[in-house]
């Protein structure tokens, strides 16, 4: 009985071996990341009524999930021949990134998956000065300042690449949902910061990105072998008897 037992043990044991040994291992290096959107300067210098900036800090967690914090800043100034606004807050948004590729197959230089998001705006809105003319004559007013908050979701899939060591561009698409505006229906904002156009509840976007990774751990990643495949023999043709 104990020789059956020690030889039952010693099969199991040599089974785990070689199933280690068939897996290929491959070490992963996990990153810390901080990235730039390069849009906003870009139209800034273009618009000088329009000043955006993004920057995010991201942690990879494991080989595919990543947690990700992002933070930015609006200015925007509209004016018209009679009227003046001025629309101006931060964002932030907080989430996850996943990577749809296996890490056998892109490595830790190119990454291609989707982002998360939940965002927070707050901001303030302004009408210096405004003119209205009617019948009685020309009335000249402004809209004191007023604070408000937006909270919405973001769904952004993206590509990025490694161009040099530690060193990636990349892009990415955003479709965000808006929750919840506390400003009132006729004061609403031109702009949400971090989110888009304030008279809309669906907002899409795209961003291009400047990103530096700096690596602080590796892990193990094991790729499971692939199974054979099973060759399916042609079928024989039924013969017909008279």
């Amino acid at each position: 009985m104990k020789r059956t037992f020690v030889y039952i043990i010693s099969l199991f044991l040599i089974s785990a071996a070689g199933l280690v040994k068939a897996q290929d291992t491959i070490l992963f290096p996990l990153k810390i990341k901080a990235g730039i959107e390069l849009s906003g300067p870009v139209i800034y210098f273009t618009n000088k009524s329009n000043l955006s900036a993004e920057g995010y800090l991201s942690v990879d967690i494991n080989e595919k999930t990543a947690l990700v914090l992002a933070a930015g800043y609006l200015d925007y100034k509209y004016s018209q021949y009679n009227y003046n606004y001025l629309n101006k807050g931060i964002f932030l948004r907080v989430g996850t990134d996943i990577n749809l590729r296996k890490p056998e197959v892109f490595s830790d230089k190119y990454w291609a998956g989707i982002g998360i998001r939940y965002g927070l705006s707050i901001f303030s809105s302004e009408t210096p000065s405004f003119k209205e003319e009617n019948y009685w004559g020309t009335i000249y007013s402004s809209v004191s300042p007023s604070t408000s908050s937006a909270h919405f979701l973001e769904v952004t899939p993206g590509l990025r690449t490694e161009i040099f060591k530690n060193f990636s561009i990349g892009w990415s698409v955003s479709l965000r949902l808006l929750l919840y505006n506390s400003s009132e229906k006729n004061t609403r904002p031109i702009y949400i910061p971090g989110f888009g156009r304030g008279d809309k509840s669906l907002s899409t976007g795209i961003g291009y990105f400047m990103v530096w990774s700096i690596p602080y751990k590796k892990i193990k990643y094991f790729v499971k072998p692939e199974a054979p495949e099973i060759p399916v023999e042609p079928a024989t043709p039924a013969i017909k008897t008279q």
